[in-house]
């Protein structure tokens, strides 16, 4: 009798567990879905009545942040600004100023300015640059950028701000891989004045004008938040498929260096992750991801990039490798087929190539670009010195493929001299 007692008590113990199991289930699956729907909900938000909200409430005056910037130049006059937020469609974004984010610590200072000056000498559009310092910097960017003639002073303005982060876990985030990089995370909620912003590395170079790869946020869909490149182009050589330990984006995992960021749209999604049932808004994830994976990591806030797009790969527009080129593109051999057929449209000098001897092509590139003097031709007095000056580097690989690194910057300056000409008599 005491047997069959026993089995009974097991059997009702199995099916009290799986009603349990079934239930829990059914409940996780209700939860899921009206996550989604109102993570589709605050997208539909973000895009419409938010924006004309934000753009009412922030041409209020109201309380001065920690983070609002030390020093506002446009046309040498410190200004308060109030953006409008601009849209994913193309005609408002050429009513204001495209936005540019750099972040500068230690020895950065003329590497950015040199960057700053490649963006100034090549667009056609009013830009505006937000930049992030060390305070020590702040006095070399202001007396270096008011040294340029008035005539190109006129077509950019730029902030300045101190670096900062969340004051309770600032001495973390300022550690992770190199000093202020991590900055970059939290330009969403830094800026909050402003709709969308191009962040590019201190190392970047623009060879054509700035505005046409903000142009890209005309191609965003409703769910993107943001546009990066592919880490790399051919898996063999790739690093995240070969050796993170961690969860990355696609087959190869992004590089941050030159990323187009919708800002009010992270500021107003959810975000999918491996830490909580619930979708995080981007500030409640940051420092929970970094808390999971800070022993993984081997690029720093890169990689949480790569690991929140891995989990929203819906989020992330991925445009071509000629948008972010880097050594990796031609150390081995090229293998960035878009550089290839149209040229490099935006050169990212990264492991320090251009103060070094190791890529001869890039800096040839970097130092045409830093020497060339405002009043000079951009055919004679930059592009010639640097087709001549490229002659030196084929013996290496990058070197053999040198046309790429001025196709483009050779289209960018006949079209800039074309539309500075004046125009034919008749007669």
């Amino acid at each position: 009798m005491r047997r069959y007692l026993r089995v009974l008590f097991v059997c009702t113990l199995i099916v009290f567990c799986s009603l349990l199991y079934i239930f829990n289930q059914l409940v996780s699956s209700l939860e899921s879905a009206n996550n989604h729907q109102a993570r589709a909900q605050r997208t539909r938000a973000a895009d419409t009545g938010l924006r004309k909200r934000a753009h009412d409430d922030r041409c209020k005056s109201g309380p001065v942040s920690l983070w609002e910037p030390y020093w506002s130049i446009s046309s040498s006059v410190c200004t308060k600004h109030c953006f409008m937020d601009s849209t994913v469609r193309s005609e408002p974004q050429r009513l204001q100023p495209v936005q540019l984010a750099v972040v500068a610590c230690g020895s950065r200072l003329q590497e950015t300015l040199t960057m700053i000056k490649s963006a100034v000498i090549f667009s056609r559009s009013e830009l505006h640059f937000h930049i992030f310092a060390e305070e020590d910097l702040h006095a070399g960017f202001r007396d270096t950028l008011q040294s340029w003639p008035q005539r190109v002073r006129s077509r950019f303005s730029y902030s300045i701000y101190p670096i900062s982060f969340p004051s309770e876990n600032a001495r973390e985030w300022r550690k992770l891989f190199k000093p202020c990089a991590s900055q970059r995370l939290f330009l969403p909620l830094i800026l909050k004045q402003v709709d969308s912003v191009l962040y590019v590395d201190t190392d970047i170079l623009f060879l054509r004008p700035v505005e046409d790869i903000w142009s890209f946020l005309s191609s965003f869909n409703r769910s993107h938040v943001a546009a990066l490149a592919p880490e790399h182009e051919e898996p063999r050589m790739g690093w995240y498929n070969r050796f993170a330990r961690h969860p990355y984006y696609g087959k190869t995992g992004v590089n941050s260096g030159v990323m187009l960021i919708n800002m009010t749209r992270i500021r107003h999604t959810h975000f999918k992750n491996d830490l909580s049932a619930m979708d995080l808004s981007w500030s409640d994830l940051l420092m929970p991801l970094l808390n999971k994976y800070k022993l993984n990591i081997t690029w720093g806030d890169q990689d949480l990039l790569n690991i929140i797009f891995h989990y929203n790969p819906e989020s992330l527009l991925v445009f071509p490798c000629h948008w972010n080129y880097r050594p990796d593109h031609c150390i081995y051999g090229s293998n960035c087929a878009a550089a290839e057929q149209h040229g490099i449209y935006i050169l990212h000098g990264n492991r320090g190539v251009y103060h070094d001897d190791k890529q001869p092509a890039f800096s040839a590139v970097y130092n045409a670009i830093q020497q060339y003097a405002f009043e000079d031709d951009l055919l004679h007095g930059l592009l010639d010195p640097l087709e001549e000056k490229l002659k030196s580097s084929e013996h290496t690989y990058c070197g053999r493929v040198r046309h790429i690194f001025t196709k483009r910057l050779r289209e960018t300056i006949r079209d800039l001299q074309e539309q500075s000409a004046p125009p034919e008599s008749d007669g």
